[in-house]
């Protein structure tokens, strides 16, 4: 009989609920595992701008070499953080069912000066300038730097790195009046709190939301026994959304949002590449038939690059 399955985790407080998650409905399946914890790049250096450390793969990579000396048998990741092209001999497995994939802004400062940001009655209003209010934002991500900066160019972004118990702690210690969060990351470990606000006017990160299980290709028991938990819906929908990074030649260091969703039949499609600053910003919004879908993400990458995203694209890479 084979032994348990390993499962490689970082040791962060959300990685190691990801992956007991996935422990749990493993065990559902008949299939018993266990949990090992693996430090990341990502996790060792906590002051060092995720852009300046060759950012694409810095919390994977452990893991991907984990699976491959067969230390583990499958590895979970934030699927966000997973880069378009996985390392050699490693392949996926599974995508859970998709949390929230929007971001929040956790508020610490006064109420007022929310509402100068154009949040009224509890909702974002979408006319008007807010472009001259002053404030102090902190994130570690160059995607929610450039689309708060396009919203609000007035604004100051502080650099904030750390897993999301981390990050909590220094907004609550730091002279910052708020900082920007996963809600999935926020609602898995239970620290939503109450000044937390959905941003519905930033697109999310590709894949953000979902849990990505990955496993050694060769590995056919553990491919077998993981793919069970797989979700089709949220799969496709991430595909699309990762198709249209891979096509911009985006990573985790570019400022491309990508959202795709099932309404029925169809496929709704909401994508951006923004310049580093946020001055500059090129959209697209399509929607398709499932059925016809399956090259949404690259058509809507290639029309968007056709339409001024080329040159915000050439401009990050310089």
């Amino acid at each position: 009989m084979k032994s348990p399955i390993r499962i490689g985790t970082r040791d962060s407080q959300l990685a190691v609920y990801q992956a007991a998650e996935v422990k749990k409905r493993l065990k559902q399946h008949g299939c018993e595992a266990t949990l090992v914890y693996i430090k990341s790049e990502g996790d060792i250096d906590l002051k060092t701008p995720l852009y300046e450390m060759g950012v694409q793969g810095i919390f994977t990579r452990s893991l991907d070499a984990a699976l491959l000396n067969k230390r583990i048998d499958l590895a979970v990741h934030s699927m966000k953080d997973v880069p378009t092209q996985l390392a050699s001999g490693v392949a996926p497995a599974a995508v859970l069912e998709r949390g929230s994939p929007k971001d929040l802004l956790v508020w610490k400062s006064d109420r007022k000066k929310l509402e100068a940001l154009g949040f009224v009655n509890n909702e974002w209003l979408s006319g008007g300038s807010f472009g001259q209010q002053e404030m102090s934002i902190a994130t570690g991500s160059v995607r929610r730097k450039a689309q708060w900066l396009n919203r609000y160019p007035s604004a100051q972004i502080s650099n904030m790195r750390g897993n999301v118990n981390t990050r909590l702690r220094k907004l609550h210690e730091a002279n910052w009046d708020g900082a920007v969060f996963a809600a999935a990351g926020l609602e898995r470990i239970n620290r939503r709190l109450e000044n937390t606000i959905e941003l519905d006017w930033m697109l999310p990160a590709p894949a953000q939301g979902a849990i990505l299980v990955a496993c050694r290709e060769e590995d056919v028991f553990s491919f077998r026994a993981a793919a069970k938990l797989n979700d089709e819906d949220t799969a496709f929908c991430t595909k699309i959304e990762r198709d249209f990074l891979r096509t911009l030649l985006g990573g985790c260091s570019t400022p491309i949002g990508a959202h795709a969703v099932r309404e029925g039949d169809a496929i709704h499609f909401k994508g951006n590449i923004l310049s580093l600053d946020g001055k500059e910003k090129a959209a697209i919004e399509m929607t398709q038939k499932i059925h016809e879908a399956a090259r949404l993400g690259i058509s809507a990458a290639e029309e968007i690059l056709r339409n001024g995203g080329q040159a915000i694209a050439e401009s990050i890479r310089r």
